[in-house]
């Protein structure tokens, strides 16, 4: 089962490296790594979704920073990269569907070849699958995983962390591939 949710994309040269929602800093940080070897000239990051709480605090006219403007702070504060190759994204989104949809627009404005798409090991599949449905023949996507991701496909079954990690993951790979995305 493991193996259905994991890719092996080879990587190579892209227009640009873009971060997933999620482990924002994990993914941000293999980011880094990726653009210091000069895979890309450019992260983008997530702005992800808003929570509940942020949504009243800024009702209350609270601003938080988004997950992507804390990812930026890390990459350009504490590890050294250039501010301007670094860009948050504004648009909330609640999906990996959303995210590949505002990365297309993207990609076609800026004639884009290829992306590296920043995610887990287990939803490298999933994610790797919708990109390529929403950005079509004319972008290559590489699904790229954290190095440092300990989720192992032939064994997830031996603990806990990646037994969850299947179960949360496979339903949604189901749904993709049934066209349910959303």
């Amino acid at each position: 089962m493991g193996s259905v949710l994991v890719a092996r994309d080879t990587m190579a040269r892209a227009d640009a490296i873009y971060v997933l929602d999620g482990a924002y800093v994990d993914r941000a940080v293999e980011a880094a790594d990726l653009f210091r070897a000069g895979f890309a000239p450019r992260i983008l990051i997530s702005r992800g979704t808003r929570d509940v709480s942020e949504v009243a605090l800024a009702a209350q006219g609270v601003r938080l920073p988004t997950r992507a403007e804390i990812a930026k702070d890390i990459l350009v504060t504490r590890l050294g990269l250039p501010a301007s190759a670094i860009e948050p994204l504004t648009e909330p989104v609640g999906s990996t569907a959303d995210e590949a949809k505002v990365i297309a627009a993207r990609a076609a404005a800026e004639n884009w070849s290829a992306v590296i798409v920043i995610t887990d090991r287990a939803s490298t599949g999933r994610a790797g699958y919708i990109f390529r449905k929403v950005l079509g023949p004319k972008v290559t996507v590489i699904a790229w995983a954290n190095r440092l991701d300990r989720y192992d496909p032939s064994r997830w079954w031996t603990n806990r962390p990646m037994v969850r990690t299947t179960f949360y993951e496979l339903p949604k790979v189901i749904v993709y591939w049934l066209g349910l995305s959303g």
